[in-house]
């Protein structure tokens, strides 16, 4: 994400308690960025993006959490028990979370239908790219999605569950949205917290799609 002069002016508000943190946005380029998500070939940087960074404030929104809704701020606290022991068990994550996060989202959205299609853990102290699944916290302020790319992994995923191409442009003719679901697995966090943006803050042309280079495993 670039940060863009041309804003919303509708902040949650401004009157929330807050701490000031340095923000690393895009610059702004011609080319398009590519990431890697693990180590690059020899001679290819891990990324050809630059980045400049930004003194903001962060405001500790949970005093209003029913007053922030999805459709509006793009983003919504909820509290939520789990029944997973180990969140770095794959197998128990998906067989006990994965549950848990369509039920939730259900619960939150509306929504008739959930598709979960794949989680990340990050844990500065356990990442050890190339050999385990753990990422490092994202270190820079960034989107996921852009509208076009919504619709290209929404179309990617229903095709992998076995539904034909008539099905899917069905569905994505009804409203349908990607939502990332956070939480804690070890608390209080001490390092790198998770920082939201109030989507009525952000213009258009400030979302990114980065050509990201991914390693499975």
């Amino acid at each position: 994400m670039s940060l863009n002069n041309q804003v919303l002016d509708k902040p949650i508000s401004a009157e929330l308690p807050y701490v000031e943190a340095n923000l690393s946005y895009l610059i702004p380029t011609a080319e398009k960025p590519v990431n890697y998500t693990y180590e690059p070939p020899a001679g290819i940087p891990r990324t050809n993006a630059t980045y400049q960074t930004h003194k903001l404030p962060i405001y500790n929104a949970r005093s209003i959490s029913e007053n922030i809704s999805l459709d509006r701020e793009g983003f919504a606290f909820t509290g939520h028990n789990t029944n997973v022991r180990n969140f770095y068990d794959e197998d128990e994550v998906r067989r006990v979370y994965y549950p848990e996060a369509e039920q939730l989202l259900k619960e939150v959205t509306g929504g008739t239908k959930v598709v979960i299609f794949d989680h990340t853990l990050r844990n500065a102290g356990n990442s050890k790219p190339g050999e385990n699944n753990i990422k490092e916290p994202a270190k820079r302020v960034h989107n996921d999605f852009t509208a076009k790319s919504g619709y290209t992994r929404a179309r990617l995923e229903l095709a992998a569950r076995g539904i034909d191409d008539d099905g899917i442009e069905t569905l994505l003719k009804q409203r349908f949205a990607i939502i990332n679901v956070w939480r804690a697995i070890a608390t209080p966090i001490q390092e790198s917290p998770l920082a939201l943006c109030d989507a009525q803050s952000i213009a258009v042309i400030s979302l990114v799609q980065y050509n990201r280079k991914e390693q499975f495993y």
